[in-house]
């Protein structure tokens, strides 16, 4: 059986495909998969030595609908194809469905929740939605494919990205900590200056050593952090995505917002501390497999606004970010202590 799967963004939601492909070659090692993805999501999938990466080129050939027909022609022409599975489920990849049912070729399409998730942030439900990864699994499901994801860590880790990551970590009498302070929209940021002191707090008691991540786009704002916490390292920029892993891998400790490197984290099978805001757990983006009071976040019996959104777009409808100003550093600090991570 060959199919195809197709998730081409966002990084975060990509990366908790890798628990899914993971499982299938496990336990479906007859089935051939061609994975739909952007090239620079590649990293997280270098386990399955067998998997086929299709990496569409939405800046060229494949931009625009004219594009779309021309990937779906690209795709047919690397041979047999089964089932395709999509678990994307937005407009391109609704195309490209449609154009394989007319081939004859039946496609099954993830729910994403999407009525469920807007029960959520009107307040009408707060009852913990289906974790991303379980979404995906059902969709496999769905045509015959069963499977388990496991509980070891999902990214494999090369020799090459080891050995860097090796050097950059170096050889101190230290505890690790990664910290990513950034993530894509604001309602999912804690302010950069509680950043700074919980290092502090953690400084004080603890032997440790900061290692700062981020995105190009944040690069002078991760500086001007690493500037205010002693000897901490700014990765920022410095590595590429197969180091960065590498590197997350050997941390005792990461401490993320609902970002990608939260996922990242987690799916390297290192501890996650994640802090919330507008957005929740209950909507089914946690980290993978981390426990759920590594999510530290003022409940919603305290403040019923939360969540007030799913992605993390939108304004405080509050107007004063009560759900992340609530979390002074002297708080997340004593539960990280709570939690005995370090």
């Amino acid at each position: 059986m060959r199919i195809i799967v197709l998730r081409t963004s966002a990084m975060g939601d990509v990366a908790l495909v890798a628990p899914v492909l993971n499982a299938l070659k496990a336990q479906h090692p007859e089935v051939e998969t061609i994975l739909v993805t952007r090239k620079s999501f590649n990293p997280f999938f270098r386990q399955d030595k067998s998997l086929i990466i299709f990496n569409p080129d939405f800046q060229g050939r494949h931009k625009g609908l004219a594009g779309i027909y021309r990937l779906y022609k690209d795709l047919v022409a690397i041979g047999q194809v089964d089932h395709v599975i999509d678990i994307h489920n937005v407009l391109r990849s609704g195309i490209l469905g449609f154009l394989f049912r007319m081939k004859g070729i039946p496609v099954s399409v993830m729910d994403k929740g999407r009525v469920e998730k807007r029960a959520l942030v009107r307040g009408k439900s707060k009852k913990p939605l289906k974790h991303t990864v379980e979404r995906y699994r059902e969709v496999f499901a769905s045509c015959g494919l069963e499977i388990i994801p496991g509980e070891e860590k999902q990214i494999f880790i090369s020799s090459v990205a080891g050995e860097i990551a090796s050097k950059v970590i170096g050889d101190h009498d230290v505890k690790n900590i990664g910290i990513a302070p950034f993530a894509k929209h604001n309602l999912k940021m804690w302010p950069s200056d509680n950043m700074v002191e919980l290092t502090r707090l953690i400084s004080r008691d603890f032997n440790v050593r900061f290692f700062l991540f981020g995105g190009r786009d944040e690069a002078e704002k991760i500086a001007l952090i690493t500037s205010k916490i002693p000897g901490a390292v700014n990765l920022c920029g410095k590595l590429n995505l197969d180091e960065e892993l590498a590197v997350i891998s050997k941390l005792d400790m990461m401490i993320a917002m609902d970002s990608s490197n939260m996922h990242m984290s987690a799916l390297c099978g290192t501890k996650t501390v994640s802090i919330w805001g507008g957005t929740d757990p209950l909507a089914g983006f946690s980290a993978w497999r981390q426990p759920d009071e590594y999510s530290i976040r003022v409940p919603v019996t305290d403040l019923t606004c939360r969540p007030c959104t799913v992605f993390g777009k939108g304004r405080c409808k509050r107007g004063d970010f009560a759900c992340m100003k609530w979390l002074s550093p002297g708080i997340v600090y004593h539960k990280i202590r709570e939690l005995n991570i370090l």
